[in-house]
């Protein structure tokens, strides 16, 4: 079966109830009212980064168009609805058929995104696009967390490989989308096979801790590993002393041993002496694989010691301290009746806090240098200006429910080291600071 085959990594008889009630009783009201299907523009963005970042990744979109294709409101949708008393008869009535029929312009999956960028434009009547605001939110808002974190440790990496190994430190679900953040943020393998059979990521994966102390030595342990594994396998090294261990590795599997990996201790310290080690061995082109709770300073932390991998868990599937990055989904723009030509009219909250935005129906773009490199992220509600219309950044992901924008994995991995590549270099500096781009409305 090719994964891409399947529907959604989770066994549930629809995405309809990934939803809020509110998004429920404002449709029954607005059905009630006649304004239900009034033409709507709603705009998925954020007021701010995480603080500290210089950057966001967008990530999850892939996600997205499936959890809108299969936004569905089957019997037993619909029974625990009528069963609780959600919404009326005639709201029921509407739901049955229920089916996104609008469109949907977003930025690519992989590409950066700053304060007031426009990541997903909704386009529809109000009643199918308000449904979507809590599914959608979910998704972006987690996956985009875990691919920032993820991109920020493959700047540290500094070409390194990188391996995802957090599935035990979060939700299981969230593990294989963590997964799947991750390696849009530059990971290149995981350990959570769901993960590698949704989405077709490489998997990896030796021994832990328990498999050697389950032998009466250290020495069993590694003979049944490279017995089983061959002896390009990875031993683990650290379970009693390092430098015994690294010799016995040796003697067992010989020169062509894969790797060693190291989970405690001073990682700068053993490292060197692990490479010394192996080196004295005749083990030179043995790898040398670190875990032990690493984030992207403890990854930069280790440029200068002899690590070949590196492997990364709870800090990158909680996004490295940023879980979320406050995204919102906001009604800009509606028509001012439901006839299909109604003009569009901007619309936006007023508040006196930070809770401002923008309204108007935007278009995005990227001002870039001669050299090429981006300096400032442009936004706006009219014409396009000629100077930036080769610059733009939202691109068609569904159009009149059907979805048209779907890739293989690869590509927006491949998009994003583009997109960050384009940023001025102090986008990739760990130090606190402000947005590498300012944002700027023409």
């Amino acid at each position: 079966m090719n994964p891409s085959d399947l529907g959604l990594p989770v066994d549930v008889p629809s995405t309809a109830l990934f939803t809020d009630q509110y998004e429920f009783t404002m449709l029954q009201a607005a059905l009630r009212a006649g304004t239900a299907h009034r033409r709507s523009v709603f705009e998925v963005f954020t007021r701010r980064l995480p603080e500290g970042r210089r950057y966001g990744v967008v990530a999850g979109t892939g996600r997205v168009l499936d959890a809108v294709e299969n936004f569905r409101f089957d019997a037993d949708v619909l029974a625990f609805l009528r069963e609780q008393r959600i919404v009326d008869a005639a709201t029921l009535d509407w739901l049955a058929s229920y089916r996104f029929g609008g469109d949907v312009w977003g930025y690519p999956e992989g590409e950066v995104y700053f304060p007031g960028s426009p990541i997903l434009r909704v386009e529809g009547t109000f009643a199918e696009c308000v449904l979507l605001e809590t599914v959608i939110l979910s998704i972006l808002n987690h996956d985009s967390a875990i691919a920032a974190a993820a991109s920020r440790m493959s700047t540290a990496a500094g070409g390194r490989r990188l391996i995802e190994m957090g599935a035990r430190r979060t939700h299981e679900l969230a593990a294989v989308a963590a997964s799947r953040a991750a390696y849009v943020g530059g990971f290149d393998s995981t350990s959570d096979l769901a993960a590698g059979f949704r989405y077709g990521i490489p998997t990896v994966g030796t021994s832990a801790h328990a498999f050697t102390l389950l032998h009466d030595s250290e020495r069993d342990a590694f003979r049944a590993q490279v017995e089983s594994l061959g002896r390009g396998t990875t031993l683990l090294v650290d379970t009693y002393d390092v430098a015994e261990a690294v010799r016995t590795a040796v003697e067992i599997a010989g020169p062509e041993l894969g790797a060693v990996r190291i989970d405690s201790g001073d990682l700068l310290l053993v490292a060197h002496r692990v490479r010394q080690q192996l080196d004295e061995l005749g083990a030179r082109n043995t790898r040398i694989t670190v875990t032990s709770d690493l984030d992207e300073y403890a990854i930069a932390s280790l440029a200068a010691a002899p690590v070949d991998a590196y492997g990364v868990g709870t800090q990158l599937v909680t996004g490295s301290g940023h879980p979320t990055c406050s995204m919102v989904y906001k009604l800009v723009a509606r028509a001012r009746s439901t006839e299909p030509d109604a003009p569009l009219e901007p619309v936006a909250k007023k508040s006196l806090g930070a809770k401002t935005s923008v309204g108007g129906r935007k278009w995005a773009a990227r001002r870039r240098d001669a050299e090429g490199v981006a300096e400032a992220e442009v936004l706006g509600t009219g014409p396009v200006p000629d100077r930036l219309a080769g610059d733009q950044l939202l691109v068609e992901l569904v159009r009149g429910g059907e979805i048209v924008a779907r890739e293989p994995l690869d590509v927006p991995r491949d998009r994003h080291r583009a997109a960050r590549a384009a940023l001025p270099l102090s986008a990739t500096q760990l130090s606190r600071g402000e947005p590498v781009l300012p944002t700027e409305y023409a």
